[in-house]
């Protein structure tokens, strides 16, 4: 227990002290040291391969930790296709998990055993560490999931217009893939990383309905879904592309405004644990802690 109060209140001094020094050094400082960097072209140029450099030792340590444990790097059909929800393409991305699901749970225990927190309670502790340790990879690979498609469902709209228009333009649905691929490269690299996947898919040989069902397989979203599904019916009855985009394009619109108007709808519940359990104690001591301090002096002389 007393590790633990040692351990917060070094953090919380810490923190504190670093946010003095940055409220306090001046602005001129601050904008110097940036320009500096900025100038500094080298140091800038490489950044990114210096990063690149250290998350490719992590993956080939954790994947080495990894292939102790199971050898072969393919995985079950569900581990596989949540690698490639999470954009996680790598070949020994399965290994990476495996690794660090065994490495975070030894370097849990390790840390409750030498700060002595396991004296508390030591099954409790080390229970909790070690499987704190082994559920963190999975968490973090269904938070990437989750952040992946959220960034994709964002991309849909933009995606969809510049379909439509490349269809009424004249271009076929393969070069118009094409063609969105290329252009949402800067500003929805997911969005385009799949769509050059299909064309990818659709040029070795594979059939167009195949490849867009893959498509909405792999990313797990009910609006890529929806598209596909629509784009297969249309193209299996012969019916205009260009008025389908439109009209499912206005349909993608509605749900995204039922869908803000569901959010904006829960604001008000998800306010009522903070306001019951942040804001209301704080008013009810500043609006009648007073009140309560003279009536106990009141009671007290009398008696």
């Amino acid at each position: 227990m007393n590790w633990t109060i040692a351990i917060v209140t070094f953090v919380a001094t810490v923190t504190v002290l670093g946010a003095l020094v940055f409220a306090l050094v001046p602005e001129e400082v601050r904008l110097t040291g940036r320009v500096s960097r900025l100038m500094d072209e080298t140091a800038v140029d490489r950044a990114p391969e210096l990063r690149d450099k250290r998350s490719e030792h992590l993956w080939s340590t954790l994947a080495s930790v990894g292939r102790v444990i199971s050898p072969t790097t393919t995985g079950s059909s569900r581990g596989q296709l949540m690698m490639t929800r999470a954009g996680l393409h790598r070949s020994d991305a399965m290994l990476a998990i495996t690794g660090a699901r065994i490495l975070l749970p030894l370097a849990f225990l390790l840390t409750a055993v030498s700060s002595g927190l396991y004296r508390w309670s030591p099954l409790f502790v080390l229970a909790a560490a070690g499987l704190l340790g082994y559920m963190i990879p999975e968490g973090w690979l269904l938070w990437r999931i989750h952040d992946r498609q959220q960034r994709l469902r964002h991309a849909i709209p933009d995606g969809l217009d510049l379909l439509v228009i490349c269809v009424e333009a004249g271009l076929g649905l393969d070069h118009a893939l094409l063609r969105v691929a290329e252009e949402l490269q800067l500003t929805h690299p997911e969005l385009s990383e799949e769509l050059q996947r299909v064309n990818a898919e659709i040029r070795v040989g594979k059939n167009r309905t195949d490849a867009l069902r893959e498509l909405a397989r792999r990313t797990g979203l009910d609006d890529i879904k929806a598209l596909v599904a629509m784009l297969v019916q249309t193209e299996r009855f012969g019916t205009s592309i260009a008025q389908s985009l439109r009209v499912y394009s206005d349909d993608l619109r509605l749900r995204r405004r039922q869908r803000a108007e569901e959010a904006a709808a829960k604001i008000s519940v998800k306010m009522v644990p903070v306001l019951v359990f942040f804001i209301f104690p704080a008013l009810m001591v500043v609006v009648l802690g007073p009140a309560a301090i003279m009536i106990m002096r009141q009671f007290l002389k009398i008696r």
